[in-house]
């Protein structure tokens, strides 16, 4: 059985102790154990920080941009020319759709490419500021970079951060979700191999606890911290840290309402709604979680919804038929099928969520479910479910619409659906979320930024922005 490592200094390490400590990842498609992985703990981290911390202060890593940029594009190949066999190991121990897979990895590869770009284009800027007086401002790696990667897409959130943060010149320490952290080896070994890498620039630190990121989270010698998953693990890291005042990037949950007005094309908002919602089996921080429907049009909304979403085929993700899988595990799937329970009786159901049965039974499977809701205060609306769950709201007019929109603590992504363009860019400016999307949803690129604000987090990703959180500027004055 395959077995995940840890990656220190330019090794694959078991243990330092020469002790192997191993827990399991399973497939969540059947609850069998899939893989194995290494526990690390403090001992391991501290070694991973020192080596990151030695590589950055004695190797020209940090000056030496064309170097990285050809490392980074390299790094693409090698992953792009393995990615059916990555693909294979996130559908087996993540349990999403096979295509899904593959889109997640070819948004890595695209991601590779974007920054190994921009990591030649690192400029600074001189300004006189008095006769013969010289303010040189340099722009340099800020230092030492701890990623901490979640379970749900494993590839893209880890090269989004790696990718700039190698990029300007940082060096870096990966944590990795244990349950997926076989697919994280797997694209390091695509990075790692390439010679010209000094050792200690890229570690990797597994664990299924939280002894490693409270370590990495406390440590002085880390400057920056990129981490994405839950609200709540993100002002535990933003406490943590603040001690040794680690710059942050967060990018934290979410709560993205479709805002769907009376002018929209009705078909295709269903199929959008659809397919924005039950991305990754609802376990995406920007998928839809609540549509917002005007009043005029919710009596012929809800109903083909509520249709449409019935006959999604839920199956494996390795099965080429399926239209949704599994989520992550099956207490993630007893979870939600507790909200469902209970929200059945306090709310009208459109659609009620099952349980997987026969063959699906042993897996984390459930189906897709949406309930109206009408109190803002509700925790169906106020609190993230990360599954196959909408909820589904009125609203009078378009102040109404804004006014529910904004209503939560979430600010990552947002959709208007409507045929009018001045009507979509109106309500989108007076939505409070990084990002707003047009009659689509979940189109995501490196070239863009994206981020929160409020409890989804602060910092942006991809694009120009996602660099900078990597870099620092220096002041360097002289005369002449």
């Amino acid at each position: 059985m395959k077995l995940a490592s840890h990656y220190i200094d330019g090794h694959w390490l078991n243990a330092l102790d020469g002790a192997e400590r191993s827990g399991e990842s399973f497939n969540p498609a059947t609850s069998e154990v899939a893989a194995l992985y290494v526990e690390g703990g403090e001992e391991e981290a501290a070694a991973a920080l020192q080596a990151a911390e030695r590589a950055f202060r004695t190797t020209d890593w940090q000056h030496s941009p064309r170097l990285r940029a050809d490392i980074l594009l390299k790094f693409a190949d090698r992953l792009e020319a393995r990615q059916q066999e990555v693909a294979d190991w996130l559908v087996t121990l993540n349990g999403k759709l096979r295509r899904e897979a593959l889109g997640e990895i070819a948004a890595g590869i695209s991601e590779l490419r974007y920054y190994a770009g921009l990591a030649r284009n690192v400029f600074g800027r001189i300004t006189e500021v008095e006769p013969g007086c010289y303010s040189q401002l340099d722009r340099e790696a800020a230092g030492v970079a701890v990623i901490i990667v979640p379970w749900n897409a494993p590839v893209t959130l880890l090269v989004r951060s790696l990718a700039p943060a190698l990029a300007a010149g940082c060096t870096v320490v990966i944590k990795p979700a244990y349950q997926t952290a076989l697919v994280n080896n797997l694209v390091l070994e695509t990075l790692v191999c390439d010679e010209r890498l000094p050792h200690g620039v890229v570690n990797s630190v597994i664990e299924s606890g939280s002894v490693v990121s409270a370590y990495l989270c406390t440590s002085p010698l880390v400057d920056i911290i990129s981490f994405t998953g839950s609200s709540a693990v993100g002002k535990q890291i933003a406490a943590s840290s603040s001690a040794t005042l680690s710059r942050l990037s967060l990018e934290l949950g979410g709560k993205a309402p479709a805002v769907v007005f009376d002018g929209c094309n009705l078909e295709k908002t269903v199929q959008g709604i659809v397919a924005g919602g039950l991305v990754m089996a609802g376990q995406q921080c920007t998928a839809i979680a609540r549509v917002l429907v005007q009043e005029s049009l919710f009596d012929r909304f809800a109903p083909q919804l509520a249709q449409a979403l019935s006959q999604v085929r839920v199956g494996p993700g390795h099965d080429p038929h399926s239209q949704m899988a599994c989520v992550i595990d099956r207490a993630n799937r007893d979870r939600i099928a507790g909200v469902i329970d209970a929200a059945a009786r306090q709310h009208r159901m459109w659609l009620t969520g099952q349980v997987g049965e026969g063959a699906l039974a042993r897996g984390a499977f459930i189906t897709p479910s949406l309930v109206e809701v009408d109190d803002l205060s509700s925790s169906l609306i106020q609190q993230e479910i990360f599954g196959p769950f909408l909820v589904i709201e009125r609203f009078q007019d378009e102040a109404d619409a804004i006014e529910r929109a904004n209503a939560t603590r979430y600010g990552l992504a947002a959709s208007v659906w409507t045929e009018r363009l001045d009507q979509a860019h109106r309500v989108a400016r007076k939505i409070r979320s990084g990002t707003v999307w047009s009659n689509t949803h979940n189109k995501l690129f490196a070239e863009a930024e994206t981020g929160g604000h409020h409890d989804s987090g602060y910092g942006r990703l991809h694009g120009v922005e996602g660099l900078n959180d990597f870099l620092a500027t220096k002041h360097f004055y002289y005369e002449v």
